[in-house]
């Protein structure tokens, strides 16, 4: 493995922007100097927060990025009224003045798409080329998607005149900011909702910048509105009175306590909790194809991804094969500098996030499970983690039972498809699943076994808008993405 600290030249401008600036500096990396007067962005304005003001920290370096107010009960209720207030006027809007405002966001979206990834990656640590190629560019594909969508609702299967629910709530995490946000706020606008969006508190930043981009593209004042703060500003906007809507991405812990605060509610909600895939490889894979995507499937985003693939299940026979092979491409994997486009794995989010994979892999060695990571000389300073195999795993060790969200992946062997079935479907999640094979019959066959809302074949952590995404059992309800998406957004009409 390859460990740098070096830095590369990763610049962005911005055209009246009241957050950020940005200056080269001497050696050539991008500064983003955050002014962090703007906390709160509520009815088309930057405002204060009434609250206490929290820091967000560059997870490279530990370096306090900026300040960011924290909303109170008042600023929630506030931006809550505005998003009512809005929303008599936008659900009234004909469909296709709604698209506008999309397309027009999704361009903007497009022109700014270097500044958006550069601090994407800078307040969350994941490597620039994943936040240039993968989550700005499938942002501003998810509003292009859904502005399509604005004037042909009668085609989405809920009747011939469906109807906006209201004020939608939406709490997103901390390891796709900008793509969750986009998952969010596109259809909620696209079906004739008004937003209130809280950002985790860790990566706040690039909500705050998006909220430029509304005000950029004359989107009428408190129809998107963002409250900043922790867990508690996030309870205290789902458990608003007058919010119709509840669409929440995050821990299963947390969502399972959203839903018992809206039970008895009318409140709608969708749940995207969450995972812990299998990645299934048959002997008659293409092995190296398979290892790559192997690869990506769990190293990706650093393991932040809910459904990334965290067990792997090789058949017997090429078990040793395909390990080999493993080790030898983790050992080309490059961890350091986020902004160096040559970075493969970046820095974990959280000092709270990197302590939970460091004890759940202590504990996967205490449990009798290999540990091995290719040898890595990490950054001095910032939150690190080198990607990590166990072998000799079985279904009873934690780190095959519990979401460690974290660059580490367990092996586990299987002899026979059903073995395969059996083994992948023994987790109380249900969000994603990775089949390899050759056998179109073999991928449709485990395809209908596997008990996961998304199942790749061939590939992995592949996102279209008009794919939907959910999951089962404790990975939520509800879909994101393609016209099922839109369903969360709207009431049947006649």
């Amino acid at each position: 493995m390859v460990s740098t600290g070096s830095t590369t030249e990763a610049s962005g401008t911005t055209t009246g922007a009241p957050i950020f600036d940005y200056a080269p500096a001497p050696e050539s990396r991008a500064i983003v100097d955050i002014k962090p007067s703007y906390g709160l962005f509520i009815d088309g304005e930057f405002v204060d927060g009434h609250g206490t003001s929290f820091k967000t920290i560059n997870p490279a370096t530990e370096e306090t990025l900026a300040e960011i107010a924290e909303a109170d009960e008042a600023d929630v209720d506030r931006a809550v009224r505005a998003a009512r207030k809005a929303f008599r006027g936008w659900s009234r809007m004909p469909g296709r003045e709604r698209a506008k405002y999309l397309y027009r966001i999704a361009r903007i979206i497009q022109e700014r798409s270097r500044e958006l990834a550069v601090l994407e990656s800078i307040d969350n640590g994941k490597p620039i080329k994943e936040s240039r190629d993968v989550d700005v560019p499938i942002m501003a594909a998810h509003f292009f998607y859904h502005a399509g969508w604005a004037d042909k609702l009668e085609y989405a299967g809920l009747g011939s005149n469906p109807q906006p629910l209201g004020v939608a709530a939406q709490v997103i995490p901390w390891n796709f900011p900008l793509l969750m946000l986009a998952w969010k706020i596109a259809p909620a606008l696209a079906c004739g909702n008004t937003v209130v969006l809280k950002p985790a508190e860790t990566t706040p930043l690039t909500a705050l910048l998006f909220a430029e981009i509304c005000q950029q593209a004359d989107l009428p004042p408190g129809v998107v509105n963002f409250v900043t703060g922790a867990g508690g500003t996030g309870q205290t906007l789902v458990s608003h009175p007058d919010v119709d809507k509840v669409a929440f991405t995050g821990s299963t812990a947390v969502g399972k306590a959203i839903a018992r605060s809206i039970a008895g509610t009318p409140k709608k909600a969708t749940l995207e909790l969450g995972g812990k895939a299998a990645n299934i490889v048959f002997d008659d894979a293409p092995i190296d194809q398979a290892v790559e995507g192997i690869v990506s499937g769990i190293f990706f985003n650093q393991g932040h991804v809910c459904c990334a693939g965290s067990r792997l299940l090789l058949q017997e026979s090429i078990a040793d094969e395909a390990m080999a092979k493993l080790k030898r491409r983790m050992s080309t994997l490059r961890v350091g500098d986020p902004l160096d486009k040559n970075t493969d794995i970046g820095a974990i989010n959280s000092a709270a996030q990197l302590a939970r994979i460091r004890a759940l892999a202590e504990i996967g060695e205490d449990e009798g499970a290999e540990r091995w990571s290719p040898p890595c000389e990490l950054p001095s300073s910032g939150y690190w983690f080198p990607p990590t195999v166990f072998t000799g795993v079985s279904q009873a060790h934690r780190i095959a039972r519990e979401e460690i969200f974290g660059p580490v992946l367990s092996v586990l062997t299987f002899r026979t498809p059903a073995e395969a079935v059996e083994k992948a479907n023994n987790t109380p999640y249900g969000l994603s699943a990775g089949v390899w094979t050759e056998k179109g019959s073999l991928i449709l066959h485990m395809a209908d076994q596997l008990r996961a809302g998304v199942v790749w074949a061939n590939t992995f952590n592949k996102f279209d808008p008009a794919s939907p995404f959910g999951g089962y059992k404790e990975s939520g309800y509800g879909r994101e993405g393609g016209r099922q998406g839109l369903a969360g957004y709207l009431k049947a009409g006649i």
